[in-house]
């Protein structure tokens, strides 16, 4: 396989430079919140391939399940040969979402793709163009994702133009010093002076956002668009994508609003590390395209709704949002130690086990990104993989398998405090 060196070497020459990687070290095993590089050295998995494993490397239920379906059939494209898996994970998933609508599903192979069939599905249910998103939020990387996407650098960098009929509105945070009725108001305004209200198919929301910071979506703000949805004849995505199965301790986050949103997004822990996304909603809404409309090659792919249907089982068995509030609690106990030893730290939030540092130079309101960074190496030097996130980078974000064993969990925590205290 070689050393670190070498392969770094073959993929300067072989990849694109825009093809980016965190490590400079090179994967060789992995188990469950542990990867093996090529020259033997540990490191224990706080990024989770951004959000993907919180059941963990290489589940033994999961692999078994993909393995068996790997001996009946690998593809058949449902389009052409459907097959029981489908029909048995949508089930599953349909009952699983939040509020008492009929639900249907369909299967897709990633966020992205899931993000653009949920916008389809909602101009063809209105009839209109418009799509309303928020500040800092990630959708995804193609063209139309990314318009949606409330980032620029790297996202967008080189890629534009972008498709129109998208309009964005400030998201609330304390940092921001935006309240989520600010956030409304803007929506609204939206309506006097940009796109009649009669012009917009779909407001898309993460509930907790990821890439954006783990800014958790004020009860407010969820509860307005509902209404303000229901007044003008909108759909209300929630893109799940990555707070969604379990990571908040909820299989999905929107659980915790009491509201119904009309379609959610997910992928990521859904498949257990194998490529499936899905987009669930209201049945009159899901249905409203026509057949053939929905779809792709791979989508609803056997081996990776073999993977979902396994990953279900191990959240109905073990409890899987439970350990993700269990988790969550000891976490956020440390940090906030931490954090009262550590003036850079302006804030430490989230729901169960998606949590994040937020780091500010101290007495002001500008965000400290290089703090973000030190911690980030100082940990990986130590052997803890740790992501940042946010607009500035000044957050550090947790993605750790909510299947990690106790005392893994207890060393890595520590090693983060370590971490974390060094920029006091």
């Amino acid at each position: 396989m070689g050393t670190n060196n070498e392969l770094q070497t073959r993929r300067t020459a072989a990849i694109p430079k825009g093809v980016a990687s965190q490590c400079a070290f090179y994967a060789a095993k992995a188990r469950n919140a542990e990867i093996w590089d090529t020259e033997g050295k540990r490191y224990i998995d706080f990024a989770g391939g951004i959000g993907v494993l919180n059941a963990g490397h290489s589940h033994p239920r999961v692999t078994a399940a993909v393995a068996a379906q790997l001996e009946r059939f690998s593809h058949t494209c449902y389009h052409v040969v459907p097959h029981e898996l489908y029909i048995r994970a949508a089930e599953r998933i349909n009952a699983l979402m939040p509020g008492t609508a009929p639900k249907k599903t369909a299967f897709f192979s990633t966020g992205a793709e899931a993000v653009e069939n949920a916008v389809k599905i909602a101009r063809c249910h209105t009839g209109r163009p418009g799509i309303i998103a928020f500040s800092d939020a990630f959708h995804g990387r193609t063209n139309l994702t990314l318009g949606l996407t409330g980032k620029v650098k790297p996202y967008k960098v080189g890629f534009g133009p972008f498709p129109g009929n998208i309009y964005h509105v400030p998201f609330p945070g304390a940092a921001r010093h935006i309240s989520a009725g600010e956030s409304l108001r803007a929506i609204r305004n939206l309506f006097k002076t940009t796109v009649e209200v009669s012009g917009v198919a779909a407001v898309i929301i993460e509930p907790v956002q990821g890439e954006g910071g783990f800014n958790v979506a004020p009860a407010e703000l969820i509860a307005g668009l509902r209404a303000l949805c229901d007044e003008n004849g909108i759909v209300l995505i929630h893109d799940e994508v990555q707070c969604g199965f379990g990571r908040t301790g909820r299989i999905f986050a929107s659980e915790y609003y009491g509201v119904e949103p009309d379609i959610i997004t997910m992928a990521k822990s859904m498949g257990g590390g194998f490529p499936v996304s899905a987009v669930s909603g209201k049945a009159h809404i899901m249905d409203a395209p026509s057949p053939g409309g929905l779809g792709g090659t791979y989508a609803g792919n056997p081996l990776g709704l073999a993977a979902v249907n396994a990953v279900l089982d191990l959240y109905e068995e073990e409890d899987l949002c439970g350990r993700s509030l269990a988790l969550g609690e000891r976490c956020r106990t440390r940090l906030e130690n931490a954090a009262a030893a550590v003036p850079r730290i302006r804030e430490v939030r989230g729901l169960g086990s998606m949590l994040a540092i937020e780091f500010m130079k101290p007495g002001t309101d500008e965000p400290d990104a290089e703090a973000a960074a030190r911690v980030q190496a100082a940990a990986l030097a130590d052997g803890l993989i740790l992501l940042t996130c946010g607009p500035a980078y000044n957050n550090v974000r947790l993605l750790y398998p909510l299947t990690i064993e106790d005392a893994l969990f207890d060393e890595a925590l520590d090693i983060l405090e370590k971490a974390l205290r060094s920029q006091a």
